[in-house]
């Protein structure tokens, strides 16, 4: 089995293709964007998700500025992420998704 690595296209370090997380900045899409809610890939010219509807560019909650879904604001730099309750998931969530794309449980608050 051959491991070939790819560049992250967040800091530019080569990675393994497989990895789902870039392990030298940390990102959770090393390779191209994933829709936030049912995790299809997604390009920044696209305004809604080709396969839930959802809307791809939506005001960041801390500076009110139109922003990609992706895991930090365009504009002020703060995450847009919070981290699902479920205590065996805890996985990374958009902070506008209502269940978690890892376990499926509901997201509170």
């Amino acid at each position: 089995m051959a491991f070939y690595k790819q560049n992250c296209m967040q800091c530019n370090s080569l990675i393994e293709r497989d990895a789902e997380f870039c392990p030298v900045c940390g990102s959770h899409s090393p390779f191209g964007y994933k829709c936030p809610s049912c995790l299809r890939k997604i390009g920044k010219e696209e305004k809604i998700c080709s396969g839930c509807g959802r809307a791809l560019y939506i005001p960041c909650p801390h500076c009110g500025e139109l922003t990609f879904v992706q895991e930090m604001c365009q504009h002020c730099k703060k995450s847009l992420m919070i981290v699902c309750q479920n205590p065996r998931c805890k996985k990374p969530q958009f902070f506008e998704n209502r269940k978690c794309t890892g376990c499926g449980k509901k997201i509170r608050g």
